[in-house]
């Protein structure tokens, strides 16, 4: 299992199949072309995953990237915000996607970083550096806003920012992370859902309020973990 299909996978919501193969994350952790350090901190994030209930694993993703929009998973979010071209940035990915053979179920969508992930796992090395190293700047603020807040999923994120541009410098990064406003607190997403109290569309929420597309559902298909770690 390659780096960028492990941590795609490791990013995702936490699903069964995440348990279910947990002896295969934790060899593909343990790759020995990783620096030492970043193995151990590897493989220690994936044992405490698998060592964790699933209810309160999904809960701590929950809480770290469906809280507010500082920590969002949907990088045209970062770029574009609610702006129209958010919507023409998608169809254009979507288009990428397609060209290669990668395709996407109804409810998928296209920026989610895993998936994201997923896609470039399948391609060649050079071609998802490139990829990569046009959003290592996202990327790098939502390593430095993890670290910020002590997350274990820093680790997956500052591996994806040395993938990119083969050095980790986010010391500037962590210290605009630290001087923000925290936008995950009650009083923040009590603004946040009265700015958003009418939404319509596909990212209205569902009939059993669960939350608007941020994180994406997998009804129809299965989980993106699950695509992952099969054979």
């Amino acid at each position: 299992m390659s780096l960028l299909k492990l941590v795609g996978v490791l990013l995702d919501y936490p699903q069964d199949a995440l348990w279910q193969h947990g002896e295969e994350l934790l060899e593909a952790a343990n790759d020995p072309g990783l620096p030492l350090p970043r193995r151990q901190a590897l493989v220690q994030l994936v044992r405490e995953l698998l060592d964790t209930d699933a209810l309160d694993a999904q809960e701590r993703w929950l809480m770290l990237f469906d809280r507010g929009r500082s920590m969002s998973l949907l990088l045209f979010e970062h770029i574009h915000g609610e702006s129209r071209d958010r919507g023409q940035a998608m169809v254009d990915l979507v288009e990428a996607y397609r060209k290669n053979g990668f395709e996407l179920s109804a409810k998928e969508l296209p920026d989610y970083l895993p998936l994201l992930l997923e896609y470039l796992s399948q391609r060649p090395q050079a071609e998802a550096r490139d990829w990569l190293r046009h959003v290592s700047h996202i990327i790098g603020l939502l390593a430095a806003r993890a670290g910020e807040r002590s997350s274990p999923y820093a680790v997956l994120l500052e591996l994806l920012v040395e993938y990119a541009e083969g050095r980790l410098e986010l010391d500037a990064l962590r210290k605009r992370a630290s001087e923000e406003p925290r936008d995950d607190t009650p009083e923040a997403m009590d603004r946040l859902w009265e700015e958003e109290a009418v939404r319509f569309g596909a990212e209205a929420p569902g009939e059993d309020c669960t939350p608007p597309t941020r994180m994406p559902a997998r009804t129809s298909t299965p989980p993106a973990a699950a695509r992952q770690v099969q054979p």
